[in-house]
């Protein structure tokens, strides 16, 4: 599994020229599903996501976690995340997971992101998507199997 999260002051998707997930301060998280993923990876990856403390206290301290700013949170599924781009210039996808457990794994963090998070909001899953945000800071954390190492 692979997340790209990204401190966000605003973010949302787009589908067919329609809004389907839209977030004030928070996370936009694009998440990767890969071959050998499980709901315990998804669980372990979600625990460190909401732990993340990378909000600015009063003192200027990434030192706060989402759950303390009321922050918001946009879940986007990209398998692109998994390119491997070892060999020649077109990237090989052959390390993500198949459709049906990266759609599988994507809901259910999305359910378990909304228990304890109040504004849980996604993309469309396998849809072309138009993906904006506002970075704040600009603040990115790349998760991925070396995290927990």
């Amino acid at each position: 599994m692979k997340f790209v999260i990204q401190r966000v002051k605003r973010a949302s998707v787009t589908v067919d020229g329609e809004i389907v997930g839209k977030i004030n301060r928070g996370f936009l998280v694009l998440v990767g599903v890969g071959k050998g993923d499980t709901k315990a990876t998804a669980d372990k990856f979600l625990k460190k996501l909401l732990g993340l403390r990378i909000f600015e206290d009063e003192n200027g301290k990434t030192n706060l976690s989402l759950a303390d700013v009321k922050g918001e949170l946009l879940m986007v599924s990209q398998f692109t995340l998994y390119a491997n781009c070892r060999k020649g210039n077109r990237p090989s996808f052959i390390e993500a997971g198949g459709p049906q457990l990266a759609e599988e794994l994507y809901e259910y963090l999305l359910a378990e992101a909304a228990k304890s998070v109040p504004v849980v909001q996604k993309g469309v899953f396998g849809a072309e998507m138009d993906v904006e945000l506002v970075n704040d800071g600009p603040f990115t954390v790349l998760l991925d199997e070396n995290t927990f190492a």
